[in-house]
């Protein structure tokens, strides 16, 4: 477990390193799902789900994580250096930049309201490094329910790029507007 944090509401979420050839399946199952089709691995096959994640697990600057709800997997959360990424040749980087990837696929029971209640917490992930400042996301341009939301976790949307296999909206999130719009109990 990587990290837990309860939300009101809905449970317990708690953050799981990918284990490649332990969660293939389950990614694999997700992943090639029409409705994940911005995720851009509809036709990949099982074994390159488990290739990439390997890969992905091997890296220092990139980190995939399971995310339960009350021990229930309802998605997949990447986490990424932006220097180390394709996403870092297009942009000027910023010290402090986190990026960041998110897939949720929750059966019904858990669909309503869940991204409104788990974006939040991701972010507080991320932000727990005091070095984090900002983060970075690039949604393909067509995801207009991914930008919608952005926008009202209130991310600043900067250009758009053109990325490997999409094209692209980078959009950032800063600790500052984050904090703000998402104040602690002190």
């Amino acid at each position: 477990m990587t990290y837990q944090e309860k939300i009101a509401g809905l449970g317990e979420l708690t953050l799981l390193t990918v284990e490649p050839d332990r969660h293939a399946e389950l990614l694999h199952s997700w992943v090639t799902q029409p409705r994940n089709s911005f995720w851009g691995m509809g036709s990949h096959t099982l074994e390159q789900v488990r290739e990439i994640y390997a890969f992905v697990d091997g890296l220092p600057t990139h980190h995939a994580y399971l995310i339960l709800i009350d021990a229930e997997p309802v998605g997949l959360f990447q986490s990424y250096q932006p220097e180390a990424d394709p996403v870092g040749e297009r942009y000027s980087v910023q010290q402090g930049d986190i990026g960041m990837h998110l897939l949720l696929s929750p059966d019904r029971r858990l669909a309503r309201g869940l991204t409104t209640a788990v974006g939040p917490a991701l972010a507080r992930f991320l932000f727990r490094d005091p070095a984090a400042q900002r983060i970075v996301v690039e949604p393909d341009v067509r995801n207009h329910l991914a930008l919608r939301r952005l926008e009202i976790e209130g991310f600043t949307f900067a250009s758009e790029i053109d990325m490997p296999e999409k094209r692209a909206q980078l959009a950032f999130l800063t600790r500052t507007r984050f904090e703000s719009d998402h104040p602690t109990s002190a």
